[in-house]
Order: structure tokens, then sequence, then C-alpha cells
């Protein structure tokens, strides 16, 4: 699939896609309906758009699982929010408060940016949130 700026998703399909990561499973479109308090339908409807853009595997009565793109990209989402928390947190917001206002605007911050703010933050190992991986962080002059 190739390289990606990070703003390819709507913030409702980043949610999808950091569930799945969550999971490392298969995981049947009822469960991810529930956790993510939306209709089946919707469900349905949104999986298919990520599967035929490539993030996701569906089998039909079986389950949904990341492909190794989706995984990929995913895990930069989960970097991208631990990196912007860990940001909002030195700046005098909780962690709890960090965590909801980033995932209020995640969305809209491009790889490009990310990976200056890491680089500036001096590629940190541990956000509030969790570890943060920098297997996919470019080094950026």
């Amino acid at each position: 699939m190739g390289e990606f700026t990070g703003l390819e998703l709507t913030p409702r399909k980043i949610q999808y896609l950091k569930f799945l990561l969550e999971k490392n499973e298969t995981v049947r479109t009822t469960d991810i309906s529930s956790q993510l308090s939306v209709d089946p339908s919707t469900t349905t409807k949104v999986i298919n758009e990520l599967t035929k853009s490539g993030y996701v595997n569906h089998i039909p009565y079986r389950g949904v699982c990341l492909t190794e793109y989706g995984r990929e990209y995913a895990e930069f989402l989960l970097r991208r929010h631990r990196i912007l928390s860990l940001l909002l947190s030195h700046y005098g917001l909780s962690t709890n408060d960090a965590c909801g206002e980033v995932s209020r605007f995640e969305g809209y911050v491009s790889k490009y940016a990310v990976d200056r703010i890491c680089k500036s933050m001096g590629h940190p190992q541990l956000s509030n949130c969790g570890e943060i991986k920098h297997d996919s962080c470019e080094l950026v002059d």
C-alpha cells in the first residue's frame, strides 16, 4: 500500500483500527459494535470500507482482523495518540484530560507533524498512555 500521511481516515475509522490493534486477534463485528456503541449495520458498512481500502480482512460470520498495512497504520495511530497526549500533559493537562482532548483532534494531525513533535521531544519512550514505539518514526532533520 505504501506511504501514508496519517490523514487518510475519519476519526470514526481510526477508532475501529485502534480497537482491532488493542484486541490483536480476529474480532466479531458484533463485539466491535458493542465496544464502539454503534449500530451493527454501521459497523458492517465501515468494515466493508476498511476492507476495500486494505486496512482489514473481513471473513463473514468469522470476524475482522488487521492486514499487515492496517497493523502498520494502527500502530502509527497509537503512536500519534501517545505523543500528542504526552505533549498536552507537558502543558498542564492531567493524564485523563490530555487523552480525552487528543481523541477529539488526533485525526487531523499528519505523520509529518507527529514525527517532528516526536523528534523535538527527544523521541520519548513512554507516555501517560503507554509505551511509544519508534519503528515508523522517520528520522527528521
